[in-house]
């Protein structure tokens, strides 16, 4: 069993939009994402802004650290990416299915279709940047399939199944939608699970024992334990990396993670 890859998320509670205990602007997102590398999190999940600015985030974050930087927000459509494909990250979230989710100050819905998906194989060859993949329910792996089966992407495929976020492509947070999302996974692919809800430790924990990984971060849920919210997003990757040894499984470090995700 590879050793567990931390993801963390720094970005807003989108179910808590009143904790505020994530960071505000851009000079304390790269202090945050610092802060979760030391912690244990190989992968920095992070929310670029829609301007060149992003550039200069990405620059600040490698200046002290070689954790995997991961730009998040595949909400957007391909067109309005630009700037996190020039800003040149390690990796691009891009969901494989269409986003539907409902949250209290916020709705999205918005398709993506396969004509994106071959658009971003072209963006990530051009800037040497690895797709990670949303998975929120089976039909997301058609849609991986159908790209392979083409030559789009080649492996290791590193996806991130979704469980408990609220909206149309909801999926119940559980073992057993846990253990059906595996069983049901392409070739050659890697997970991390996200969860939205006080059920984290529980399917977290069922990840690790697996041989999956574990996404972490108040984008997900800003509690260190029901009720309590965390001091900051390097906590919640503290805990994490604690429950792993606690289990017998080690925390891998940036350039482990590389190794194993084919960066």
């Amino acid at each position: 069993m590879n050793k567990l890859i931390i993801t963390a998320t720094t970005a807003n509670s989108w179910l808590n939009p009143d904790l505020k205990n994530w960071p505000l602007n851009t000079d304390q997102l790269v202090e945050e994402a610092i802060h979760c590398a030391e912690a244990g999190a190989s992968i920095l999940h992070v929310h670029l802004p829609r301007s060149p600015e992003a550039t200069e985030v990405v620059a600040k974050i490698r200046e002290r650290t070689d954790a995997i930087i991961q730009a998040g927000m595949s909400s957007y459509p391909i067109e309005e990416r630009t700037t996190d494909f020039e800003a040149k990250p390690d990796m691009v979230s891009i969901i494989l299915n269409h986003h539907d989710e409902h949250f209290p100050e916020m709705h999205v819905n918005r398709l993506h279709p396969l004509e994106e998906f071959e658009g971003y194989s072209g963006k990530c060859r051009e800037y040497g940047v690895k797709p990670e993949w949303e998975v929120w329910h089976t039909g997301s792996y058609w849609n991986l399939r159908y790209m392979i089966d083409r030559g789009w992407f080649e492996g290791p495929h590193v996806l991130t199944l979704f469980f408990g976020w609220p909206g149309g492509t909801w999926s119940p947070p559980t073992p057993d939608s846990y253990l059906y999302r595996v069983r049901h996974m392409p070739e050659n692919c890697l997970h991390t699970v996200s969860v939205m809800g006080e059920e984290q430790t529980e399917i977290a924990t069922l990840a690790i024992a697996m041989g999956g990984n574990v996404r972490v971060g108040t984008e997900d849920y800003p509690f260190i334990r029901e009720g309590v919210p965390a001091k900051n997003n390097a906590e919640l990757v503290e805990r994490m990396v604690g429950i792993s040894r606690e289990m017998g499984r080690e925390v891998a470090n940036p350039s482990e993670a590389r190794k194993i995700i084919g960066i």
